[in-house]
């Protein structure tokens, strides 16, 4: 079972996502939360170690290229998470929306081996970040940073995390009702295809079946219940090329302001850049 992409992306559109009670679990409902976990992206707080992590360049960053590989490693037991929402339906679902450009993963490597990443869904100018994993210190953290690089680079303006941790909070994520979130949500999605129409519908905890519940759930199957609409050709940014455009000019500038200076690393033809993990520290640095 697949759901639907236009379906999925209607969802999002509507403040809406999918999740599973567990791995093995075949069944999928809608969530909305009462309460949203945002990522203000001129609020992102770099600790000064992260920042050393980042400009001593210890994992090689890329973005969609280990997309699926992502997806099994988020829904992996960890010791911090016995249990995944990410099941089959899930899965393939977003393997597929990924292939239609709209869903994404930024990865972290060290010595060729996937140590961490993050993936979620973009339309508009909103991230939807959906899971993160991180099998060595501050792997996930650093994914998170290049991820909110190139969402300012990229003109994005809603970083949505769903739900509140710890290791959000860290980071800067703030909670916000759910109304406040659809405000947001409506003005980072204004001239895409998936323009939310004047008319609020009801909000999920507020009907039968959501009681008074954080997160309200309808049944995956319900057809429309994210609204209806043929696809169509966003005017959104593309996550990908603003990460890749970053590093460019990034690279760019570091060139024209001296970078065969003795402190500076022999330029990477791949990028143009001396050290993706500095541009990234750099971009951040600028308004942390």
């Amino acid at each position: 079972m697949i759901i639907d992409p236009e379906v999925l992306l209607r969802a999002y559109a509507v403040g809406l996502f999918p999740m599973a009670d567990s791995r093995e679990d075949e069944e999928v409902f809608w969530v909305e939360p009462k309460d949203r976990a945002i990522l203000p992206l001129d609020g992102f707080h770099l600790s000064r170690s992260l920042r050393k992590t980042l400009r001593r360049d210890v994992f090689t960053i890329s973005c969609n290229s280990a997309f699926a590989e992502v997806v099994d490693l988020c829904a992996e037991a960890a010791p911090d998470r016995r249990e995944s929402w990410i099941n089959p339906t899930i899965r393939e679902s977003y393997q597929l929306l990924h292939q239609l450009g709209h869903a994404h993963s930024i990865e972290c490597w060290q010595n060729a081996a996937l140590v961490g990443g993050l993936y979620g869904v973009s339309l508009g100018r909103v991230f939807c970040g959906e899971s993160m994993f991180s099998r060595q210190r501050d792997a996930s953290k650093v994914a998170l940073c290049a991820l909110v690089a190139a969402m300012r680079y990229g003109g994005f303006t809603l970083l949505d995390c769903q739900f509140m941790t710890d290791h959000l909070a860290s980071m800067g994520a703030i909670e916000i009702s759910q109304d406040e979130y659809l405000e947001r949500l409506d003005e980072a999605l204004q001239g895409s295809a998936y323009e939310r129409p004047a008319a609020r519908r009801p909000r999920l905890y507020g009907t039968a079946g959501g009681g008074g519940s954080s997160a309200g759930t309808v049944s995956a199957g319900v057809g429309g219940a994210a609204g209806a609409g043929p696809a169509g050709a966003e005017a959104e940014a593309s996550l990908p090329d603003a990460f890749s455009e970053l590093l460019s000019a990034a690279g760019a500038d570091e060139r024209r302001a001296g970078a065969d200076s003795d402190d500076c690393d022999a330029l990477d033809p791949a990028t143009g850049s001396s050290s993706p993990g500095k541009l990234i520290a750099q971009s951040l640095t600028q308004t942390s």
